[in-house]
């Protein structure tokens, strides 16, 4: 397989958070995807962790495309630079046409957005709509009440311990980008 082919969702916050190592890994992974010649397919934000990975990944030589939804081309600050910019009419499309663009998926820090693009993809790959490696990057531990959750919901018996296995987490950007290069390696 040739990783200059690929191409890599990442869905990350709008925003930039509180800690400043947030922003600091969504640069290192876009100048990372880059790097390796893969794709960036993202929410087409210019603000927050958006901004910061989109940014790193152009100023890297890498290409992006963006998918934005009408209604939040003001609010997330639709980034006009990019290599592509798709305009979807819901955030559904939006979350569809992103994957579909991908061979994989990541999940930087985020909120109720980047949860429930995580959460679909997830259900998707957990009903059999797709097989694309789908990586949760714990920076600074953020994601571990979401990790908890998951084991909550297996040994309450709502869903089979297989649904773990699903998603894979990591510590920082540097292995989510190792993790992908296992995979698109193989």
């Amino acid at each position: 397989m040739s990783s200059a082919q690929r191409s890599v969702c990442v869905y990350c916050g709008s925003r930039d958070g509180v800690s400043p190592q947030y922003g600091a890994d969504a640069r290192h992974f876009g100048a990372g995807i880059a790097a390796r010649g893969w794709r960036l397919v993202y929410g087409a934000g210019d603000v927050g962790l958006m901004g910061h990975v989109a940014r790193a990944a152009q100023d890297a030589g890498g290409e992006t495309l963006g998918v934005i939804p009408t209604h939040l081309m003001n609010r997330e600050v639709a980034k006009r630079d990019l290599s592509s910019l798709i305009i979807t009419e819901t955030m559904h499309e939006r979350k569809k046409v992103m994957l579909m663009n991908a061979d994989a998926a990541v999940v930087l820090p985020g909120g109720a957005g980047s949860l429930d693009e995580f959460f679909e993809v997830l259900t998707w790959a957990q009903l059999g709509l797709h097989q694309k490696p789908l990586i949760v990057v714990n920076t600074g531990g953020y994601w571990d009440p979401l990790t908890a959750l998951i084991d909550h919901v297996i040994t309450q018996g709502f869903a089979d311990a297989s649904l773990r296995g699903l998603c894979s987490v990591v510590p920082d950007s540097a292995a989510a980008i190792a993790a992908l290069s296992r995979h698109f390696d193989a």
